[in-house]
């Protein structure tokens, strides 16, 4: 970490055929071994399936999807006096946003449809839904915060 100043938040392009910025990040967590022609092609053809579906705008869809897996709580370990703690935490926007999508993508992943683009379109209905296996991992993690709400005096 250098000591003379903070690195520079480099900016995210918006994407071109949503013109958003949250589908560029999900583009680039979803891409493997920077083959972005193909994850582009997923997420497009995901959301086009969930706009049919829905009956309601991809984009509206997808930032509602986001937004319902998005946590507002977490744990974090916490040493103190050789003793380690579950801490509850608010979460950061930033981090909210980027849990969320790594949450869709992990479940769509390991759902059971035939296609990658068939996997994703379900998740991200299911989120859009609130429900689905991305939903239960942000309830698990406010759950577990709501447990250690008494060692919330160690927040520092």
């Amino acid at each position: 970490m250098s000591r003379r100043r903070s690195a520079n938040k480099r900016g995210v392009v918006e994407d071109t055929r949503f013109g958003s910025v949250i589908v560029t990040k999900f583009i680039n967590t979803l891409m493997y071994d920077g083959k972005r022609a193909i994850a582009e092609k997923v997420l497009y053809s995901a959301l086009e399936d969930a706009e049919k579906k829905a009956k309601k705008p991809a984009a509206d869809v997808f930032a509602e999807a986001v937004n319902n897996v998005k946590p507002s709580l977490e744990v974090r370990s916490k040493r103190v006096g050789g003793a380690t703690y579950q801490v509850p935490s608010e979460v950061r926007a930033v981090r909210a946003q980027a849990l969320a999508i790594r949450w869709i993508i992990s479940s769509a992943r390991g759902r059971a449809e035939k296609t990658m683009p068939d996997r994703l379109c379900a998740e991200i209905l299911d989120a859009y839904n609130g429900r689905g296996s991305a939903i239960k991992r942000r309830d698990d993690m406010h759950r577990m915060a709501e447990a250690n709400r008494a060692f919330a005096h160690y927040r520092w």
